[in-house]
């Protein structure tokens, strides 16, 4: 199961974030400060330099979009931010604390979700219960014990459903979902543990065109109170979403900028996107 839970306060407000469109200005993402940097990251598999060097930025409620070819280290790269992958060299700064001397459960604790490639649900659950498992106040032993299904809780959980567009099958077993609403529900049981930073792989991958758009619309809304990294390889869904673009070619940036700017970099179409 590659949703991860964290012991923190359960804060009973379900009410969605306010739109977002994807036309937020470049002046205003450089002008913020950086809640991720990644500086000289470089991790080595048996003398492979999967990611070489990488330094980058990401700041408050943005939208990043990592693209590149495979093999160009973008998962690798996600699995040292989570913990997953510990770096040869380099380092990892979350609102100022280096993630790569803490184990994968305790970045979570600080506040970093991780969505895997493959959806990842119980699905002999209902959705409503994969997102009351989810829930801080519900996860271990000790408070387990304590916990309460309460209306605020449901309520609580309605409302995150809600933003997933998975409000009207709360008691449908999670098994029969479609792979898109599988994919939302994971989202959502990340969310409902309010990440300060979320990472998606491909969250779109096998979504059918409707709810790729409508998974748009989600990403959107819900980078306005947290930054969000996803790896995607759809241009066009690049395009629609990305406050700004990261290239990655061999373990290196290779390019950085709007979806426009790097569509257009000689060096982009000649290894990724003239491909």
């Amino acid at each position: 199961m590659s949703v991860s839970t964290v012991s923190a306060p359960l804060h009973l407000d379900p009410s969605p974030s306010k739109p977002m469109t994807s036309s937020v200005s470049q002046a205003h993402v450089k002008s913020s400060n950086p809640v991720l940097m990644v500086e000289g990251l470089t991790v080595a598999f048996d003398g492979f330099r999967a990611v070489d060097n990488l330094s980058l930025q990401v700041a408050k409620d943005e939208l990043r979009v990592i693209i590149g070819p495979n093999g160009a280290g973008k998962t690798t790269l996600l699995d040292m931010i989570c913990g997953k992958t510990k770096p040869t060299s380099g380092r990892v700064l979350f609102k100022g604390e280096d993630l790569t001397k803490l184990a994968e459960h305790q970045i979570v604790r600080r506040g970093v979700g991780r969505k895997f490639q493959t959806p990842s649900v119980y699905e002999d659950l209902t959705v409503g219960e994969n997102f009351e498992i989810s829930i801080p106040k519900a996860y271990g032993i000790k408070t387990s014990l304590a916990f309460k299904r309460t209306d605020a809780v449901r309520k609580h959980i309605h409302g995150f459903a809600e933003q997933v567009f998975l409000g009207d099958v709360l008691h449908q077993k999670a098994g029969r979902l479609s792979h898109g609403q599988k994919q939302w529900l994971e989202i959502g049981m990340l969310l409902i543990q309010q990440p300060e930073l979320l990472l998606l792989d491909e969250p779109v991958a096998g979504m059918s065109p409707r709810e790729r758009e409508q998974t748009g619309e989600l990403l959107q809304r819900i980078s306005h109170g947290r930054s969000v990294v996803v790896i995607e390889h759809d241009m066009e869904f690049v395009k629609r979403i990305a406050h700004k673009v990261t290239v990655l070619h061999q373990g290196q940036l290779l390019a950085e900028g709007s979806a426009a700017e790097v569509q257009a970099d000689p060096r982009v179409i000649d290894v990724y996107i003239g491909h």
